[in-house]
């Protein structure tokens, strides 16, 4: 996937994002989890780009190489506008994207699909997201985000440490480079995450697992082909959830993934990429 930063504009701010595969081709667009970059779709824009697609990994707003808003506004709502912008940036010929969506990425492209703009994707795909979501894993998931966010990290050293601690499952990475994706150094040599304090601020204000009714109901409401990626270890997305997503869409397609957790890219890419690419394969082949 090129590194060149490139920008889509969506409710008056630059979105970043980075292309894989021919301007022509049906594009897939992934968005992240909050605190996470585009780069950490990598893997899984370069499988889709082998598919036939052109893969667009989003830096959503206040994140990465993203404008922040002005306003503070990081609600669902206004990140599932934000998608639906760029959906009708990329279908300029009546081709809607794909659109895959991790952790708030997820969320987002719910309420998008579910509740403000029920044709704009041609399907959904989340990852560990769902219904039901566990309130402690919810908070656990924003309170290691939240932690450092006023005084950053001495070095990426002290980031990979937490990281063992948060994810100790996930094996430590022998090279920091990896880390500089999600981090920048301020003016006083300390590592801070690429995103607006503010970001963490309105999640922890509008706590957005307290609001299992309007996700319940925009999963129920999606018209398109819906997909849920879960991991079998996650934290956030139970089997009671999954139970509860199958009986809300019973046309979706679930995916397990052995061995993984919330953050299921990251920790089996391997099989997290395959089953991306077997979704959309899937798609193109069913019959219409």
């Amino acid at each position: 996937m090129s590194d060149h930063t490139m920008y889509l504009h969506a409710q008056g701010l630059k979105l970043a994002h980075s292309s894989i595969g021919g301007p022509a081709a049906p594009a897939v667009v992934f968005a992240r989890g909050g605190g996470q970059t585009r780069h950490a779709w990598k893997a899984a824009a370069e499988a889709v780009a082998l598919e036939g697609y052109r893969s667009i990994a989003m830096d959503l707003r206040g994140h990465g190489d993203s404008d922040w808003a002005a306003d503070g506004d990081y609600s669902l709502e206004a990140i599932a506008r934000d998608l639906m912008g760029i959906a009708e940036q990329l279908a300029p010929r009546g081709i809607r994207p794909h659109v895959a969506g991790a952790s708030l990425g997820g969320l987002a492209a719910t309420v998008a699909a579910g509740r403000l703009s029920r044709d704009a994707s041609m399907s959904v795909t989340l990852f560990d997201i769902g219904p039901n979501m566990d309130a402690v894993g919810v908070t656990k998931v924003v309170g290691f985000m939240g932690a450092h966010i006023e005084n950053g990290f001495g070095s990426l050293e002290q980031v990979a440490y937490l990281f063992a601690i948060y994810l100790p499952h996930r094996p430590r990475p022998k090279d920091l480079n990896g880390l500089r994706k999600n981090l920048r150094q301020d003016n006083e040599r300390r590592w801070r995450w690429r995103l607006d304090p503010a970001f963490i601020k309105d999640v922890m204000r509008r706590r957005a697992v307290a609001r299992t009714g309007d996700i319940k109901q925009a999963i129920q409401n999606i018209c398109v082909s819906l997909n849920l990626i879960r991991g079998h270890m996650s934290e956030l997305v139970s089997e009671e959830s999954v139970t509860t997503f199958r009986a809300l869409a019973p046309d979706a397609h679930c995916t397990d993934v052995a061995g993984a957790g919330h953050m299921v890219a990251g920790d089996r890419n391997d099989i997290f990429t395959d089953a991306i690419a077997t979704v959309l394969r899937q798609l193109h082949e069913a019959p219409t």
